[in-house]
């Protein structure tokens, strides 16, 4: 098989596919039915144009049995009058009309039979038309029940493309729904554990704790300088200490009033 073959075979391929995809079949039956009412409608012209066919020469027939019957009246009223030429004269005339009568008579029995045959083909095609119209409205009902049949069970169970994009959505929230509460889980068994410090615990006495914890800081510092030097007693120290004040500074005031007794 060459390219141009199997591109062709292809492209039918396709197409054909496609035109099943669009293909409504009310559509086509209704396209259908409007053929054959356009044929009917034909066939009803054919048969009103044999009868006009057929009638016009019944016309013709009769006019000219009228000419033929006064050329024999005339011919007779000849010979009454010794006037043998003018009756020859008559009966010839009469004679060519009888031909053209007899022409028209077998004209008029050939349009007689193909109206006949019309008419029987008309009477045959409407009766065939009015069966189609019957089983189409019948094939577009069943078509129009199952389609919306078949548009319920696909959105019950889910197949249908608008309830699909909608059990999607739906499939896509939960993950996320799931997702935010196995990460708030999380957390929060990190801050019981104390891996994350509580965000909202932080503030005011946070920095109360600071500098508590800074001034024992201070005060502990104080007190081991003033030990090193030895010049304060355990007590004086851990008063110093907490007051925050200087060692050195508590020595000169015990040293002076020791001084000022007798």
């Amino acid at each position: 098989m060459g390219m141009w073959q199997r591109f062709t075979l292809i492209f039918r391929a396709k197409a054909n596919k496609a035109l099943d995809r669009a293909e409504d079949p009310r559509e086509t039956l209704d396209y259908s039915y409007q053929r054959q009412l356009d044929l009917l409608s034909k066939v009803r012209r054919g048969v009103a144009d044999v009868a006009t066919s057929r009638k016009r020469v019944e016309l013709q027939i009769n006019q000219l049995e009228q000419q033929s019957t006064k050329l024999q009246d005339q011919a007779q009223k000849a010979i009454t009058m010794e006037r043998e030429d003018l009756a020859r004269e008559a009966l010839t005339r009469k004679s060519g009309l009888t031909t053209q009568i007899n022409d028209l008579k077998v004209q008029h029995a050939q349009l007689q039979g193909e109206e006949e045959k019309l008419t029987l083909a008309q009477q045959r095609l409407q009766a065939k038309v009015e069966s189609f119209r019957t089983r189409k409205e019948t094939i577009k009902a069943t078509y129009t029940a199952a389609e919306a049949q078949t548009r319920i069970n696909e959105a019950m169970s889910g197949i249908g493309d608008e309830m699909g994009d909608v059990g999607a959505a739906i499939q896509r929230a939960e993950d996320k729904t799931a997702q935010m509460q196995a990460r708030a889980g999380a957390i929060d068994e990190l801050i019981a554990s104390g891996a994350l410090d509580d965000v909202s615990s932080t503030g005011s006495g946070d920095d109360i704790a600071r500098e508590l914890d800074a001034m024992s800081s201070a005060a502990d510092v104080e007190a081991e300088l003033a030990a090193l030097k030895g010049g304060a007693s355990a007590p004086q120290q851990i008063e110093a200490a907490e007051n925050g004040g200087d060692i050195l500074k508590a020595e000169p005031e015990k040293n002076t009033a020791e001084g000022n007794q007798p």
